[in-house]
């Protein structure tokens, strides 16, 4: 018997032994870390690289669209790009701008799903339902069937400006999502005028050192013809040869700069770098009264334009908000609440109306002390955004009061540079003059001509410091726009406009 026992219901200790075993077997096949389509989670060292399932690499056109090419309207004149031109080619391609717009967007959707305890919440329900059962000890059955519907209606009356700190909190939220968008176009603006007066400075450089390559050239015949004749030595030779060797030399650096900067310049619009276009050199003088202004003015525009500085602002006030919104938590609120609705038995002939309504009061007693703590959460939060938005202010004063300086300091250099170039250009005629009417020097030559290679760097870099300073200043100052007209002549503006946002 306790043989065919065994067989037929395991012993309560074999139960349990098996039960244990089968509890190790499926611990034995869990897998740590845990497996990733089939591939472990981690690399299996600290020394290793994991190496991925073919699933968990994405295809590059499942994340992002192809990189897009110049709009039909701008690429018809894609030789002489304007400035114009590259900032609009930016605005459209550019990922920061796109990604501020959709928080933006988001922002916005928050506020008006907000807005909504302004207004009443109503819900419809429908019903079915069967009931069976017997009483008396099972001698009286009865079965019922009913369905039915209903609607139930709840209204937020007062919660001590609760409701209201909220919206406001959203509010501010999309005001700063607003400013952070026009921050970022501002960004793009700057990086992109950046971009372009780098590659236009690189093209200057080179037409630099190919005059200067020219003028070495001049220097070596003059050299090889006074040779010719017995006049000069042929270290002079030697001499001009390397200085035509060395002009050469930063043309060919020249060249490649024009490349590295071409490519970042497309890559600022959005573009592969390797996007057959080129730009229109910028016409005219920088105006030298571009600066006249007090830093003051400068500072007291910053302070009312900046973007930026703006969302800075609103998400204080936005925390400000938070913390009206956490405090009323803590006070009673009044609700009005309604339902009605009609039920049907077994027919539509059998049914009953029921309807009510009412006023609720929540006062709330005791959470936990979770509203203290989200009260404490919100205050210093409150005092960080503070403090960040007084850090802001004294960042923006510095910056406003170094790109003011440093437009000073290039508008000088720039009226310096043109003093050198006049004065180098004639003593290095002067000194080739003399060279040929063998009253001078090949060493008073080079020198001559060294120094106009150095004036035509230092003006072309002059200029260029100009431009992307007065850019800077604009920036800083928050009034770097597409609606300045000067940016169609690659002059920024600089001078503080009446006009606030």
């Amino acid at each position: 018997m306790l043989k065919r026992q065994s067989l037929t219901r395991p012993a309560p200790r074999a139960t349990a032994l098996a039960a244990a075993g089968a509890l190790l077997f499926l611990s034995a096949c869990a897998h740590n870390p845990p497996k990733v389509y089939g591939a472990p989670g981690t690399a299996p060292a600290a020394n290793v690289p994991w190496i991925p399932p073919p699933q968990a690499v994405a295809s590059p056109s499942v994340l992002s669209a192809a990189p897009a090419g110049l709009p039909a309207e701008i690429a018809a004149r894609a030789s002489s790009l304007t400035l114009a031109d590259i900032v609009d080619v930016a605005l459209r391609q550019s990922p920061l701008t796109a990604q501020a717009w959709a928080q933006a967007r988001s922002a916005a959707a928050a506020y008006g799903s907000e807005k909504s305890q302004y207004y009443p919440e109503l819900d419809a329900s429908a019903s079915f339902g069967k009931a069976q059962g017997s009483i008396a000890n099972g001698n009286i059955a009865y079965f019922q069937q009913s369905y039915g519907y209903g609607a139930d209606l709840t209204w937020l009356l007062f919660d001590f400006g609760g409701r209201k700190a909220a919206v406001e909190e959203k509010r501010q939220a999309l005001l700063a999502a607003d400013w952070s968008h026009n921050s970022a176009i501002q960004s793009v603006i700057l990086g992109v005028e950046q971009a372009y007066y780098d590659y236009v400075n690189a093209k200057a450089l080179l037409d630099a050192a190919q005059a200067s390559f020219k003028d070495a050239s001049s220097n070596l015949e003059a050299a090889e013809a006074r040779h010719s004749v017995g006049v000069a030595t042929i270290a002079d030779v030697l001499q001009a040869r390397t200085a035509k060797s060395q002009a050469q030399l930063m043309v060919d650096v020249y060249t490649g700069q024009i490349a590295t900067t071409r490519g970042a310049l497309a890559t600022a619009m959005g573009l592969p770098a390797n996007t057959p276009y080129d730009v229109a050199l910028p016409q005219g003088e920088p105006p030298s009264t571009a600066v006249s202004e007090a830093v003051e003015r400068y500072l007291d525009e910053a302070q009312r334009r900046r973007p930026d500085l703006a969302a800075a602002r609103s998400r204080a006030m936005q925390a400000q908000a938070r913390v009206r919104s956490i405090r009323s938590h803590a006070y009673p609120s009044l609700s009005a609440t309604g339902t009605a609705g009609r039920t049907y038995y077994d027919n539509r002939d059998i049914y009953g109306n029921t309807y009510n309504i009412g006023v609720q009061v929540r006062v709330p007693l005791f959470t936990g002390f979770k509203n203290r703590y989200d009260l404490l959460q919100a205050k210093a939060d409150m005092d960080a955004a503070n403090a960040s938005l007084k850090s802001q202010e004294q960042m923006v004063a510095l910056q406003v009061w170094s790109s003011y300086y440093n437009l000073k300091t290039a508008s000088q250099r720039l009226d310096t540079s043109k003093d050198l170039m006049e004065s180098a250009t004639k003593s290095y005629e002067v000194a080739l003059a003399r060279y040929k009417e063998g009253v001078g020097t090949i060493l008073d030559l080079l020198q001559a001509q060294s120094a106009l290679e150095n004036a035509r760097a230092q003006s072309v870099e002059a200029r260029s410091d100009w431009f992307t300073s007065a850019a800077q200043l604009a920036y800083d100052t928050g009034s770097l726009s597409l609606d300045d007209p000067n940016l169609k002549n690659a002059v920024p503006t600089v001078v503080p406009k009446e006009t606030t946002p």
